[in-house]
């Protein structure tokens, strides 16, 4: 025999009632530059253990040198590292450098310029021991986190229906801005930061009204996600998230 209850006429599916949203909030936080640098610090951990390795071996073989092909490929790396983070390559500017690099590398495959190229790399002897890569990676490591997790926290944004705040934690300030009529907006994105900061972009808010205001948050990471729903939130009406 099947038992059946009841189920009362108030909390029935049909005849509750739609409740309320809960109160939401987003925060973003911008970032310094130094946010793309972590392949820095971990090319220079994977250098210093290929390093070491290769000290080992050499140890054993009398006459013989450290390969150019590690230091070689680090300073490489911080090269471009100073390019990609100083440099700002939006939208089409990230497709043209893009295309001019494969031209070039084309262009010296076609005169045949590249196994020159290859016979003068190894000239170009660049040798760092063990303890470089160890204590500059661990320098960098420990600089960025600081920056991550501390410094670039120390101000942000709040963001949550009819209201967008910026906080300062050192000083205790804030500002706050009506959300009505106000706009987000994602610049032009940045091949090179998008994939280094795991869909970093810059974030821009405009403000209208008499005190119309520009805010540009730098380097927010998931740019795309967090303007997705920023859009969502705010379209919110402040009574109904009450």
């Amino acid at each position: 025999m099947t038992q059946q209850s009841e189920i009362p006429a108030g909390n029935s599916a049909a005849g509750a009632l739609p409740q309320p949203p809960a109160v939401q909030e987003i925060t973003v936080y911008g970032h310094s530059t130094l946010l793309y640098w972590w392949p820095a610090w971990a090319l220079g951990f994977l250098s210093a253990l290929l390093n070491a390795g290769q000290e080992r071996f050499l140890a054993t073989v009398e006459g013989a040198r450290p390969s150019w092909a590690v230091g070689l490929t680090y300073v490489s790396l911080l090269l471009l590292l100073i390019v990609f983070t100083n440099v700002k390559l939006r939208g089409i500017n990230s497709v043209v450098a893009l295309l001019t690099i494969a031209f070039i590398a084309v262009l010296l495959a076609w005169f045949g310029w590249w196994d020159d190229i290859a016979r003068l790399i190894p000239y170009l002897w660049v040798h760092m021991n063990t303890g470089f890569y160890i204590v500059f990676s661990t320098g960098l490591l420990i600089i960025w986190l600081l920056m991550f997790f501390v410094f670039d926290r120390l101000t942000y944004w709040r963001i949550r229906p009819g209201q967008m705040t910026e906080e300062h934690l050192i000083g205790g300030g804030a500002e706050s801005f009506d959300t009505n009529g106000l706009r987000f907006e994602k610049l032009g994105s940045d091949f090179f930061r998008m994939v280094l900061g795991s869909g970093a972009g810059d974030l821009k808010a405009t403000t209208t009204g008499d005190r119309g205001t520009t805010i540009e948050i730098p380097n927010v990471v998931l740019v795309n996600r967090k303007v997705h729903s920023i859009e969502r939130l705010i379209s919110v009406k402040p009574e109904r998230a009450s």
